[in-house]
């Protein structure tokens, strides 16, 4: 790779040669996902075999995609989009990840078409793969070393007095970031939903408080965005992708408990529900009760591999629920700040959920 770009390989990529016998000779053909695909970046598909996403700005570094990568590799995770290589290069004086090589995978389609699908036709048999994925890759995850800066003090200095040992929670709180979320969503909300939603903030409160106690599972690197849209059916079987974190929030710490990735999928196909109805006529009542059996699969497969592989431990059910209270407030904020049409999901799951509160 010519100066000033670095690669950082992680499996070595497939050939792109049209004929065996000539190897390095032709140009592979290259094609985008088309203007119909909702992307953040812009990909290129290479020969049918590698996509190459562009950082669409590059992203300066440290950046957690490579580092995750390299680790999933070596932990033997391959239930993803085979990672091939990540480019770097210096942009306005700063090193930046400016793409990242992947397997592509055919016929693949993410969450939210084949899962609405599933959704549509009442079928439920694919959760216990969504359960079984989910945590293997935090198993896979939860090896991944926590690495902290040196705070090594300066040698003309004397040593500053040891910190008073605090107990161990999320930074910041989770219990604080909840409430923010709640009071975010309550403010951005207006109309009947919100009115709706005010009448219940009082519930909502309720439902957050085990987040006041000290988180005591273990605390790993997890995907930090993961729905089922980040979930893809291809013709091999699943993948999941994109190991970048939560677009929307700012302060998260990628080292949480695994419950914060199990709400965001448990929530995801609460929402493939509501876009069931919404798009495909599904009537809520069976909707609902598609999403209540999905989701009760997924997490005895979940926790069933874990007890499997000795780690019960990662999961505390407990934060469950408060985590998937606060995940709906963010859906609503996302929708308050960034797509409207959306709120109808997270408010369809809430009304769903507080049925006997719900007037109408």
């Amino acid at each position: 790779m010519p100066a000033p770009f670095g690669v950082r390989r992680f499996l070595p990529l497939p050939t792109l040669s049209y004929d065996p016998a000539r190897p390095h000779i032709g140009v592979p053909r290259e094609r985008d996902f088309g203007a119909h695909v909702d992307q953040t970046n812009y990909s290129v598909v290479v020969a049918e075999k590698v996509v190459v996403k562009w950082l669409t700005p590059p992203v300066p570094l440290p950046h957690p995609t490579p580092e995750i990568l390299s680790h999933l590799v070596e932990a033997g995770f391959n239930d993803t989009a085979p990672p091939y290589a990540a480019l770097t290069g210096p942009v306005d004086g700063r090193e930046c990840l400016l793409a990242l090589a992947t397997g592509y995978l055919p016929e693949a389609r993410d969450g939210w078409e084949w899962c609405v699908d599933e959704a549509e036709a009442g079928e439920t048999a694919f959760a216990a793969d969504l359960g079984r994925l989910a945590a293997d890759l935090h198993l896979a995850l939860s090896t991944l070393p926590r690495t902290a800066p040196a705070t090594a003090p300066s040698p003309e200095l004397p040593s500053p007095e040891p910190p008073s040992p605090e107990p161990a929670e999320l930074p910041p709180p989770a219990a604080v970031r909840a409430a923010g979320a709640l009071a975010e969503a309550l403010e951005l909300t207006g109309g009947e939903d919100g009115r709706w939603l005010a009448g219940r903030a009082d519930r909502l409160r309720h439902e957050l408080e085990p987040l006041d106690a000290p988180i005591a599972s273990p605390l790993i690197r997890i995907h930090g965005d993961l729905h089922v849209g980040q979930i893809l059916r291809w013709r091999d079987g699943y993948a999941v992708i994109d190991f970048d974190g939560n677009p929307t929030v700012t302060d998260a710490d990628p080292w949480q408990p695994a419950a914060r990735d199990v709400a965001q999928l448990t929530m995801s196909l609460e929402h493939v529900a509501q876009v069931a109805i919404k798009r495909r006529g599904t009537p809520p009542e069976r909707a609902a009760a598609w999403a209540e059996a999905a989701r009760a699969g997924l997490l005895a497969a979940y926790r069933a591999r874990l007890a499997a592989r000795g780690r019960p431990d990662l999961l505390d059910e407990g934060l469950i629920r408060p985590f998937e209270i606060e995940q709906e407030c963010r859906e609503l904020i996302y929708a308050a700040r960034h797509l409207p049409r959306w709120r109808y999901a997270p408010m369809g799951v809430l009304r769903t959920w507080y049925t006997e509160e719900n007037p109408s």
